[in-house]
């Protein structure tokens, strides 16, 4: 059965209104898809964690899952495998996460979901895979209201960090403040990622699996797109005073490293220095961030 015929037959069935439901623990993102799909004729339900996503969708089998991968309880993830292989499969799924992972995109095709960045891009990416699973709905009103809210753009931030038990806990902690994040974990993959994303800010790991991060600050102030973006340095332990002056030793007149962090469990004062350069959700403060478990930080 294709998506225009599920869509029909669900329809028929029980209303005229195609139903669906919005998975995900960040309320401006929440908002800021409920109000588009609503405008584009859905019947929209939303909730903020896995578990409750599952026991919707089992109650109100929904036409069409918009799923974020990192929530409480149940990821989103499991939550697609789980309706996907069950006789409330919705007839199409969007999964959205803040940072891009190829296992993740691969798993999606897979069970076919559609998987899409946040972002700026947001909004383009839940439009077109909903233009493709619900090609005869009318998408007149969700074109200006798509293109609205600026503010909502996400922040970009760059974690190069070959600890990456951590830098996915960061992550974590960053997507509640509705800022996007690239994790690489070696220089070169954080050249080329900084090259082509343009972050507003650069986290780097002291010291580094793989690669010279002199070398690496070099090639970013070599570059006119990433010369000026801030660099935070993260270290396990305290740096010494000759380290830290050669991470912030200019290039071609532009400073090296800006500040320098000693890993803690919730990062509190990397967190008071990013709001200098990110515009962070009203909604939260870097009191919310709970504790993370000490083996949260090992090394893997």
């Amino acid at each position: 059965m294709n998506h225009s015929r599920a869509l029909e037959k669900s329809s028929n069935e029980n209303s005229a209104i195609p139903r669906l439901l919005i998975a995900d623990d960040d309320p401006g993102i929440v908002r800021f898809l409920s109000t588009r799909c609503s405008a584009m004729g859905f019947q929209v339900q939303t909730t903020a964690n896995g578990l409750n996503a599952l026991l919707l969708a089992a109650r109100n089998r929904p036409d069409v899952l918009i799923v974020d991968i990192h929530m409480p309880q149940v990821d989103g993830l499991s939550v697609s495998d789980r309706l996907m292989h069950s006789d409330k499969r919705p007839c199409g799924l969007i999964v959205i996460t803040a940072s891009f992972d190829p296992d993740n995109a691969q798993h999606c095709r897979k069970i076919g979901a559609h998987y899409v960045r946040k972002g700026i891009d947001l909004w383009n990416g839940v439009h077109a895979a909903l233009v493709e699973i619900f090609p005869d709905l009318s998408f007149e009103n969700a074109v200006t209201i798509g293109a609205s809210r600026p503010e909502l753009e996400r922040t970009r931030i760059l974690l190069i960090d070959g600890y990456r038990g951590a830098g996915q806990f960061l992550c974590g902690r960053l997507n509640k403040y509705c800022i996007e994040t690239l994790i690489a974990i070696d220089a070169s993959e954080g050249l080329r990622i900084a090259l082509s994303s343009e972050p507003t800010v650069i986290i780097l790991e002291v010291p580094m699996l793989s690669g010279d991060p002199y070398y690496l600050i070099a090639q970013l102030r070599s570059s006119g797109k990433t010369d000026r973006t801030p660099i935070f340095v993260t270290s396990q332990r305290p740096l010494d005073e000759t380290t830290k002056a050669n991470l912030r030793r200019e290039v071609l007149g532009h400073p090296g490293a800006l500040h320098f962090f000693v890993r803690t469990p919730a990062y509190e004062d990397l967190f008071v220095a990013l709001q200098q350069f990110c515009a962070f959700s009203k909604d939260q403060g870097v009191e919310d961030i709970p504790e993370m478990p000490a083996k949260r930080m090992a090394r893997i």
